[in-house]
């Protein structure tokens, strides 16, 4: 008799609840509900020569990062991330299109001026024009979400002339021939002057009901390392090199302005209809006896320190938290916008569309990665492998680096090992401290063949507007 009262009681309280639901209660309702219909919100982050290894979430003991932690546990984290280029612009080229390097044709930062002349005369600013032109000849990805109303903004790096030129709607970089700037003029503010503009900008968006897509890439914690006292005062004295102190205090400073935007996000109650992406462009282990620079075997290299970096996709509407260690590449982050916005991926884009791999929280149907690198300068415009120092596949654990001899002049020390192929099982040796090719010569052709199928495929397959 005592459970039919209870249960009475409990039916009796469910219904008082459901009677006195607040206005609140149903507003939050109708934005989720809204959110089924209305494509979401779009918001990439951009670290800039971030070690792999360089978050709390990521095992960190050294670093502080509460807000790319908080990301991290409630999106979809990808411990196990690349960049197929270790170097800024190529690697911003491809996030920003989903091609390859050896695709779009961005292939270094500058025109060698060994070649071009010196910098800022007539012939070198011609070859700037002629690098810089390539991304006319492509989509990106601002101009394919206007397929579905977006409006785009773009702040920090942008090395490819005016935002209008990369199809943003608003934008802080002029750009060449504009402004001298190379990667960002005015854009490089954002972050360590505040984040007003991507703020007011969503505000604006929001109220005119647009769906929008932010490029947040500060130049952070990118050189020159000037945190501010109070978050570096935390890293000195724990003996760390002064150096380094400035740059896990970069780290940090970095982390708080991607607070500052979440927290934006979730007091304007757009959090739970916005796809925010977090990627670095690069690794980076930063030299303990000089400030601003890093070692080799990191950023511009093709070892785990130059291209590994935690990818994470974050739509609470649609994806359940998840820490997963397979494999995924800056190259699917195009294609999985297009598909989480309800857009058709274009025929040959390289990446994979993971929308409804995330949603549905299945395996990424994908064991092999590839990846390249050419000289910080380019020797020839017009035929990308003069600069070509490295190609690298990576089938479950094992991962193969086949060095070239294209020219990088502005280093001394090509930054590539010229010479013997470099075989790594990453599962048992993810410093990639011995190589096991000589012990696997069948390994070794398996999967330098792997790489000859696949560069013609990118190298040849020019894909435009």
């Amino acid at each position: 008799m005592k459970k039919f009262k209870l249960a009475a009681v409990l039916t009796s309280l469910i219904l008082t609840a459901c009677n006195s639901t607040s206005n609140t209660q149903r507003t939050a309702a109708e934005q989720t509900n809204t959110s089924k219909q209305t494509p979401p919100n779009v918001v990439i982050i951009l670290s800039d020569d971030h070690a792999w290894n360089d978050y709390g979430f990521m095992g960190s003991p050294h670093v502080n990062t509460p807000a790319l932690d908080k990301l991290a546990a409630e999106g979809v984290t990808f411990s196990r991330g690349y960049v197929p280029t270790s170097l800024c612009r190529p690697s911003l080229a491809t996030i920003a299109t989903g091609l390859y390097a050896s695709q779009h044709l961005i292939t270094g930062n500058d025109p060698a001026p060994s070649v071009y002349g010196k910098k800022n005369s007539a012939a070198y600013n011609a070859a700037r024009e002629q690098l810089i032109s390539n991304i006319d000849r492509v989509a990106t990805l601002p101009q394919m979400l206007r397929e579905k109303g977006y409006v785009s903004l773009q702040t920090g790096k942008w090395w490819e002339g005016s935002y209008k030129r990369g199809g943003f709607d608003q934008g802080m970089t002029r750009g060449f021939p504009e402004k001298g700037g190379r990667h960002g003029d005015d854009g490089l503010k954002i972050g360590r002057e505040g984040m007003e503009i991507v703020t007011n900008f969503i505000d604006q968006a929001k109220a005119d009901n647009k769906p929008f897509f932010v490029w947040y890439a500060p130049y952070m914690p990118h050189a020159p390392h000037t945190p501010p006292e109070r978050i570096l005062n935390k890293y000195q004295g724990k003996g760390y090199p002064e150096p380094v102190a400035k740059y896990y205090a970069m780290v940090e400073w970095f982390d708080e302005t991607n607070g500052q935007l979440m927290d934006h996000l979730d007091k304007t109650g757009l959090k739970d209809n916005t796809l925010v992406v977090y990627v670095s462009d690069n690794g980076w282990i930063q030299n303990p006896n000089k400030s601003h620079t890093y070692l080799t075997r990191s950023k511009m290299n093709p070892d785990e320190a130059g291209v590994r970096t935690p990818i994470i996709y974050s739509l609470p509407s649609q994806f359940k938290a998840q820490m997963r260690n397979e494999m995924t590449s800056s190259i699917d982050i195009v294609p999985t916008i297009l598909g989480a916005a309800g857009i058709e991926v274009p025929a040959g884009l390289p990446g994979l569309n993971l929308f409804e791999t995330l949603k549905q929280q299945k395996l990424i149907q994908r064991n092999t990665i590839y990846g390249e690198g050419y000289g910080h300068d380019v020797v020839d415009l017009d035929n990308i492998e003069g600069s070509l120092l490295y190609r690298w596949v990576i089938e479950d654990d094992w991962k193969l680096i086949l060095s070239y001899d294209g020219e990088n002049p502005r280093w001394t020390d090509k930054h590539s090992m010229i010479g013997e192929p470099r075989l790594y099982n990453l599962a048992q040796d993810q410093y990639e401290t011995t190589n096991l090719a000589e012990k696997n010569p069948k390994i070794v052709k398996r999967l330098a063949q792997k790489l000859v199928d696949w560069y013609p495929v990118t190298s040849r397959k020019l894909l435009t507007k």
